[in-house]
């Protein structure tokens, strides 16, 4: 089961912390468990806000266990734990990686805990999974980056952290993309850990070396590339990158810039907990696995130029996606996503 379209509205950054979020609606019933193992990435936090908000416009949700924090996948399995002895009746997690949390997924699933991963997959066959796809994300990306590098010539490969499943995915669909041009080369692979000043620093140093490129693919730190690129006054080459407010922005302010974002929403989180209550409510899903397509929005063509424009929003957190919801998942409206508040806050 695919969806594949998205509904773009603007949305403000929200922040999120290691929290339970207390009793609220008549109507809740369910508890809900919170995984998930990056803190101060805006894609990350959407996604947590996302959760909030739809937990709460669901009216089926007493209570939100959350731990939200930076941690590898010990400590996420740490947490898995943790939220099986609180008597969670769902975990929504994001895994830090996918066969290093599969034993306290498990664990849940023979507690009857039902298990949600979101955003990437994970081994566990018991798990759903509802992701973006992951995959098709790198390939829409690379195949239109090498077709304006004209089928050639060097790029930088920006990698998000090593071991994540999504990053493995997004490895085979640039390497899908890299077999169909055979006259273009990566200069340089590096892991940026989706870390925006960590992956600044490596497009920095790279360039300092003076070695040429020809386009930059990232695995959605984008915004501060093309401010490095500006401020070290290096040649803009064409650069991909995901739909993140500053991005989308750069895309039409930036003179020279050419470049194109790639959907890739955080209110997959919000999906996330419409499929666990779902399954709750023991409607499950005809597949394991449901995948979110995503769309590519370009400035080299008068359509992709239009949906950018339509997408844009300055007022949002740069590091913020734009697609703030998802037709058929998500019923929160835009003020209790703002706002980023659970059952009870």
């Amino acid at each position: 089961m695919n969806k594949k379209y998205l509904t773009m509205v603007p949305l403000l950054a929200g922040a999120a912390f290691l929290a339970s979020a207390g009793a609220s609606s008549a109507e809740g019933k369910y508890t809900i468990g919170i995984s998930n193992t990056v803190q101060g990435n805006g894609w990350r936090e959407e996604m947590v806000c996302a959760m909030k908000a739809q937990a709460l416009a669901s009216g089926e949700v007493t209570k939100l266990n959350i731990a939200h924090r930076n941690t590898d996948a010990a400590g996420q399995l740490e947490d898995i734990r943790n939220l099986i002895s609180a008597k969670v009746n769902a975990i929504v997690v994001n895994p830090a990686d996918p066969a290093g949390i599969k034993a306290g997924l498990e664990e849940a699933t023979k507690a009857g805990i039902v298990v949600v991963a979101v955003d990437q997959a994970v081994t566990e066959p018991s798990a759903y999974i509802i992701s973006n796809n992951q995959e098709q994300y790198a390939y829409l990306g690379a195949k239109w980056l090498f077709g304006q590098m004209g089928g050639k010539g060097e790029v930088f490969y920006m990698r998000g952290a090593a071991g994540a499943s999504a990053d493995s995915d997004r490895d085979k669909g640039f390497k899908k993309a890299l077999a169909e041009f055979p006259g273009v080369k990566v200069a340089q692979e590096v892991f940026t850990g989706w870390q925006q000043d960590q992956a600044k620093q490596q497009i920095l140093s790279f360039l300092a070396t003076g070695t040429p490129i020809n386009g930059i693919w990232t695995s959605g730190i984008d915004n501060v590339i093309v401010d490095a690129l500006v401020e070290s006054q290096a040649p803009l080459v064409p650069v991909v990158g995901a739909d993140n407010a500053g991005f989308v922005g750069q895309l039409s302010s930036v003179k020279g810039l050419v470049g194109a974002a790639v959907t890739n929403p955080g209110s997959i989180g919000g999906a996330g907990v419409t499929l666990a209550l779902q399954i709750l409510d023991g409607k499950k899903p005809a597949q394991q696995t449901v995948l979110v397509d995503p769309q590519l929005w370009d400035n080299a063509t008068d359509e992709g130029k239009a949906k950018l424009k339509a997408a844009a929003d300055p007022s949002l957190s740069p590091e913020w996606p734009v697609s703030i919801s998802i037709p058929g998942w998500t019923t929160y409206t835009k003020e209790q996503i703002v706002a980023c508040k659970g059952p009870g806050e």
